[in-house]
């Protein structure tokens, strides 16, 4: 049995696939550059899109938030903890990245296979209902 491509036709993947995209190249590749890209994305989009696209680029614009957030909380965390010449720094960046960092980019690409295949996804705990 041969398995079947996705279907090319379902509204608004392609704008969901993209969305899932930039929302990983901003986490990965292109800091700032990926989420000012998904959020000219969502400007551009947030009213016309089909209900798949608007799903997820609600989810990957509020998970872009989130990581920001965190971001924020880690350095906030490292300046806390003695600063960026303290040992514990390493500490605070090794936990950030693999607890935070890391599901953040796990869900972002369980989006993009939802995405590629015409579905819904919601960020667990951080997505908006």
């Amino acid at each position: 049995m041969e398995p079947t491509a996705p279907d090319p036709d379902i509204p608004g993947r392609e704008i969901a696939v993209a969305a899932e995209a930039l929302y990983l190249a901003n986490l990965m590749l292109i800091p700032g550059l990926g989420f000012a890209a998904l959020l000219v994305l969502w400007w551009r989009q947030r009213r016309t899109a089909p209900e798949l696209a608007r799903g997820h680029l609600r989810q990957t614009l509020a998970a872009s938030l989130w990581a920001g957030a965190l971001l924020v909380l880690a350095n906030g965390a490292i300046i806390l903890a003695g600063g960026y010449g303290s040992a514990s720094t390493w500490v605070v960046v090794i936990l950030y990245f693999t607890t935070c960092h890391s599901t953040l980019i796990f869900c972002g690409a369980v989006g993009l296979a939802r995405a590629l295949a015409g579905k819904p996804f919601r960020f667990p705990l951080i997505g908006p209902r």
